[in-house]
């Protein structure tokens, strides 16, 4: 089960708790109350775990487009190289090279901006996830007290 279905019953578990007479308060079953705060404690490094790995394979992927970049590059350098004995080769070559350049640099900036957006979406998601729980858990805690 993960942390959002436990978050859920825990709600249930207070929606179906009996309430007390002239008050806004309610009469839980501590037991039940406990053992989800600890489901709900030892599910949550997971997805502590989950962002850490969504960092790495971002960190990953960045690495990936920079060394295929690279490749993109040294692969119009030695092209270019081999071009270079007649001059209108050399000029073909050169406007090849430029684009070849252009194109690497592009699909770089493309692929670090996709990673950094789908992780920052990624991070914003578990965020906001975080927080609602913890608000939750801060309302049922109030609500017990």
């Amino acid at each position: 089960m993960d942390v959002l279905s436990l978050l859920e019953e825990l709600q249930q578990l207070v929606d179906d708790s009996s309430s007390m007479p002239f008050s806004k308060k309610v009469m839980v079953d501590k037991e039940r109350l406990t053992e989800l705060i600890t489901e709900i404690k030892n599910k949550t490094p997971d997805e502590l775990k989950q962002a850490k790995w969504v960092k790495e394979e971002r960190q990953r992927i960045l690495q990936d487009a920079q060394k295929e970049a690279n490749d993109i590059i040294k692969e119009a350098e030695n092209k270019i190289i081999y071009m270079i004995d007649d001059h209108e080769i050399t000029k073909k070559a050169i406007e090849q090279r430029t684009e070849i350049l252009d194109a690497a640099e592009k699909y770089k900036k493309d692929m670090i901006n996709a990673t950094r957006e789908h992780a920052d979406n990624i991070l914003e998601n578990l965020e906001t996830l975080l927080k609602e729980n913890l608000d939750m858990v801060r309302r049922n805690r109030k609500e017990l007290k």
